[in-house]
């Protein structure tokens, strides 16, 4: 019996087409529960949390079991189960495919691989027909409706691609009602707004299509102050100018090339108006370009075409385009890449696609450029003038000789000549034909930089195409059952096509294999390199021809490289790993570029990255554990690991926004030169955004190890001021959680009182208050013995997080004790800092003139420094006095200078705090515009980085903008949000503000009795 499964709507249970009773509510909520999971273990507790929530009964594991028990008697007619797992978790045991909500996933998955448009259309209506209504329809707890979130976004991004496909196949008839819908409800999706506009436009409804743009426009400058993105307003501009092209679908995609079993000549060009009929006879006179000794023959040496050949359309249409170009001689064409990217096979098919372009023949030569014995050009000229028609006796003994002769015999020929595999241009610049007609096509591991011609450079498959050939090698059926394990041996195989093929020849060899034991064995890295070979030919022999032929300071570099964590990196980290300057190492990775052993990625802001293979990282770090002694391989990672710190610490002192001041370059035993490292520092925050991944791997390389725990957290603890400016904080705790770890397991107390430290700042950053007391508190027990530097920065943090608990006492107390510390280890930032936060709880006493004071203090110590962050928070303070003042104007000017600086520091967070302020100030002074649309950016961006503290500020301020403008009903709603948040965190001095914005809002709207209990409340929190 088949028995269906369906969540996108209400939760129902269907059995051969009928309607199954699953039970009440409650009991279709644990089976939707369970559903979810197909297949999966789910935790008892996990499912109660689902289906109660917050509102679980007293009895609540109970009740599950019952329903559980019932449930199994309702699934029991056809076998589908409900098992108990191991740790108490349930598991229904039921296909995927069975349940809506996972086919929905499924055919939505496919529409997307769809070969073409109608295919893709027909799957995406399968897979909406599925939806019934609203997802989980009548369950209400918190993992249901993010569950139905979840499940919407995936619904209307659905909906996104078909209305995308019938746009494409030109059936946009009855779609306006149906887009203009969905606008309303997403007023803000541009890509939906976009699909309307077009609509609109083809349906001959202009005006209307601009009239859409137009709304959006001056909503988003309303709600967001931003403009519509590039894409919707490149469509505006081409609407607006009647662009025809916009009227009618764009044209099907071109047919892929036929296979070389069913493939048609491809028609030569054709022939030039000077050409004369005896030019093309059979037997031609006999003229300069056909001496009497050659016998015209036509040379069809090109190799057997491969039925195996995927993927490279857009390639091969490249070269096709290219070899088929009119020019004044003839084309070359330089096909590079890495070895076994599949170069010989691309330039077979070429020649083939292209072979009656030239009706004249096909030479062919194999040079073996990286192999032990390298074809020479005197052998090779040898050959091809026999196939050119030369008598064995009359080929010319001098290399000069044959050179001459050879391009004699081509100068009125249209002859394509390929030449796989050269070593460099010496190889093949003598076997280049001259003829006009003429072409060539060169393969090469290296990039033929001295060659001049038309370059075309290979990659590694996508991995659809990766696919693509395991699909022709083992078939479609035992491919795709078990396409898991496919889509991992094509991936852990980086998509290299050598690499993709000989996996795949061994499944070939070997039918009663699954797909599952190669993939795994590949998973293993010690022994993927072994696994990937069949026969003769393997992954390792191919690389290992190319090393062979590079100088001893290239495999040096190599094996070097091959250390390096991640899979980019720049020319920096080799400089280190080798002990050499920058330029040094930038000089070998050139070199190390031009034979593809590492590949030259995009130029960021700080110079060029570079990329190893994975496969030629294995192979590099066999090579390396081979020939590289263990101590000299920990040195080098020693070196790295001192260079990435002392650059980090350099960008970070460089940005200045760290307070804590304390310098991490004790811990440096390596460094480049001051010229290297200013240049790849002049701009800081740049080049941590490129490096960001880069360090953080180093960092956990050198953790994973027992030495060099005190540099590896120094770079942990160096980072932190990056990770802050780019609100980069899972990174943040992740690294320094591990980080804190090691130096605990160590016995290094310095270390992890720094990392508690760092860990305090970022979860007082999250409004973890608890969490970051634990910390402070850690590291000043950590820190006891320690210089007060240490210290002062510790007890500065630990009284931040008083100050917004509101408990002033102790905050006062710490504060005063951080400032002491700091000023007798002559710590500016910390000083800053701590006298910031005694001016702060001034103020918020009532207290202004002497938080005026203390504010006014900390911009004059700032601007002596140079430290810029604690300019830019003097300045904010100092505006929050003048507002508590009433002198709005001078507020206004404060925040807005404090904007400018953290912006130039690129610190988000601290710019979002200026603009909130001064949005505030703005609805004051009666700008309200403004005022709104600054206040609602700074919603978005605090909600971006989930700092609530944040968005309670800003929900708060929008609260008493909305009460300026007479919309008490409206501030209401953004003052309890704002409340919520501020009770759930424990900032008991704003939560009575808060509750005094509510009680007024309650008191505009009427309700008294609800404005008497918003003040009560306020009392008591103020008087706690």
């Amino acid at each position: 019996m088949a028995t269906r499964f369906a969540i996108l709507g209400t939760i129902e249970v269907c059995r051969n087409a009928v309607p199954v009773d699953a039970g009440h509510e409650m009991q279709r909520r644990v089976l939707a529960a369970l559903l979810v999971d197909a297949s999966r273990a789910v935790p008892a507790d996990v499912l109660v949390d689902r289906v109660w929530g917050d509102a679980e009964p007293a009895a609540g594991r109970r009740q599950l079991y019952g329903y559980i028990s019932r449930l199994r008697r309702v699934l029991a007619d056809d076998g589908t189960a409900i098992t108990r797992e191991r740790g108490g978790g349930y598991r229904l045991a039921v296909r995927p495919s069975a349940v809506d909500a996972h086919r929905f996933r499924d055919l939505s998955d496919r529409a997307r691989e769809a070969g073409d448009d109608e295919q893709a259309e027909a799957l995406w209506r399968e897979a909406l027909a599925l939806w019934r209504g609203s997802a989980f329809a009548g369950a209400d707890t918190p993992w249901f409706n993010a569950q139905r979130d979840l499940l919407d976004g995936e619904r209307l991004a659905a909906q996104i691609e078909l209305a995308d496909v019938r746009l494409r196949l030109a059936r946009h008839g009855g779609m306006v009602n149906e887009l203009a819908a969905r606008v309303e409800r997403h007023p803000l999706d541009e890509r939906v707004i976009g699909q309307l506009m077009l609509t609109l436009y083809r349906c001959g409804r202009q005006a209307e299509a601009l009239h859409v743009y137009e709304r959006t426009r001056r909503r988003l400058a309303g709600e967001l102050g931003v403009d519509p993105g590039a894409a919707l307003r490149r469509l505006y501009e081409r609407i607006l100018a009647g662009d025809p092209s916009l009227s009618v679908s764009p044209p099907p995609s071109p047919p892929r090339p036929p296979s070389p079993t069913a493939a048609q000549p491809v028609p030569a060009p054709p022939a030039d108006e000077t050409e004369t009929e005896t030019e093309t006879e059979a037997n031609p006179p006999i003229t300069e370009a056909n001496p009497p000794m050659a016998r015209q023959l036509v040379p069809r040496l090109l190799p057997a075409d491969l039925s195996l050949f995927v993927g490279r359309d857009d390639a091969l249409d490249e070269a096709r385009r290219l070899l088929g170009e009119e020019q004044p001689g003839p084309v070359t064409l330089l096909v590079t890449g890495p070895a076994g990217v599949g170069k010989s096979a691309f330039a077979v098919r070429t020649g083939h696609l292209v072979a009656a372009r030239f009706p004249d023949g096909q030479l062919h030569v194999d040079l073996r450029g990286f192999g032990d014995e390298p074809a020479d050009p005197f052998t090779v000229l040898g050959t091809f003038l026999r196939a050119l028609g030369v008598p064995g006796g009359t080929v010319p003994a001098e290399l000069i000789d044959r050179v001459h002769l050879y391009r004699t015999l081509l100068a009125g020929r249209r002859t394509l000549v390929v030449l796989d595999n050269a070593a460099g241009a010496r190889q093949v610049r003598d076997l280049l034909p001259s003829g006009i007609r003429c072409a060539a096509v060169v393969t090469s591991r290296t990039t033929m930089a001295e060659l001049p011609g038309r370059r075309l450079p290979l990659g590694v498959l996508d991995p659809e195409a990766g696919l693509g050939l395991l699909r022709e090698m083992l078939g479609r059926d035992r491919t795709e059952s078990d396409a898991e394990a496919a889509r991992s041996i094509v991936e852990t195989c980086g998509g290299l096509p050598l690499a993709v093929w000989v996996a795949g020849a061994r499944l070939a060899a070997r039918p009663h294999w699954p797909l599952a034991k190669v993939a795994r064995a590949l998973a293993d890295e010690q022994r993927k390199l072994d696994e990937l070979a069949v026969g003769h030919i393997a992954v390792r022999a191919s690389l290992e021809l190319t090393y062979r032929q590079v100088t001893s300071a290239m495999q040096h570099a190599l094996r070097m490289t091959a250390l390096l964590p991640g899979p980019g990196f720049a020319a920096w980290a080799l400089a280190a790993l080798l002990d050499t300057d920058l330029s040094t190492a930038e000089a070998v990775l050139d070199d190390l570029v031009e034979v593809h052993l590492v590949q030259a990625g995009s130029a960021d802001a700080t110079g060029i990255r570079y990329e190893l293979h994975d496969l030629v990282r294995l192979f590099g770090r066999e090579r390396a554990e081979q020939d590289v002694p263990e101590r000299d391989r920990a040195a080098a990672l020693t070196r790295l690991l001192a260079a990435s710190l002392h650059l980090a610490d350099r960008a970070s002192d460089a940005l200045s926004v760290d307070f804590q001041g304390i310098s991490q370059l004790d811990l440096v035993s390596w460094r480049l030169s001051d010229t290297e490292a200013g240049h790849l520092l002049a701009d800081p925050l740049a080049w941590f955004n490129d490096e960001r991944r880069f360090l953080i791997d180093v960092a956990e390389q050198a953790l994973d190890g027992t030495e060099g725990v005190a540099a590896a957290a120094g770079l942990a603890t160096a980072l932190t001021t990056l990770f802050q400016v780019g609100s980069h904080f899972d990174d943040w705790e992740t690294l320094q959680k591990r980080a804190l770890k090691a130096a605990l397991g160590s016995g290094d107390r310095l270390s992890a009182a720094k990392v508690h430290r760092c860990l305090g700042e970022l979860t007082t950053i999250l409004d973890r208050y608890p969490e970051a007391v634990d910390h402070f508190e850690q590291a000043l027990l950590l820190a006891v013995d320690q210089e007060p530097v240490y210290r002062a920065s510790a007890t500065a943090g630990l009284a931040y997080v008083h100050r917004l608990l509101g408990q002033y006492s102790s905050a006062v107390l710490h504060f005063e004790a951080a400032a002491g510390l700091a000023a007798s280890a002559g710590n500016v930032n910390c000083l800053v800092y701590a006298t910031n936060g005694l001016g702060v709880i001034d103020l918020e006493q009532g207290r202004v003139e002497a938080a005026v004071a203390a504010f006014a203090k900390c911009l004059e110590l700032s601007r002596t420094a140079g430290y810029r962050p604690g300019e830019a928070q003097a300045l904010r303070c100092l505006g929050q006095s003048r507002r508590a003042l009433g002198a709005y104007p001078a507020a206004a000017d404060a925040y807005r200078q404090a904007a400018a600086i953290s912006e130039e520091l690129g610190d988000r967070l601290s710019v979002t705090h200026a603009t909130c302020w001064l949005g505030d100030i703005l609805v004051r002074q009666g700008e309200h515009g403004e005022g709104r649309r600054l206040l609602a950016r700074s919603l978005w961006t605090y909600r971006e980085f989930g700092n609530l503290w944040g968005e309670a500020a800003t929900l708060h301020a929008l609260a008493e903008a909305q009460l300026a403008v007479g919309h008490p009903a409206l501030a209401r709603r953004r003052a309890e949000a704002a409340v919520r948040i501020w009770r759930r965190i424990g900032s008991t001095r704003w939560l009575a503000v808060g509750l005094g914005t509510l009680a007024e809002a309650h008191t505009l709207t009427g309700d008294h009795a609800a404005a008497a209990r918003a003040r009560d409340e306020a009392d008591r929190v103020r008087t706690a």
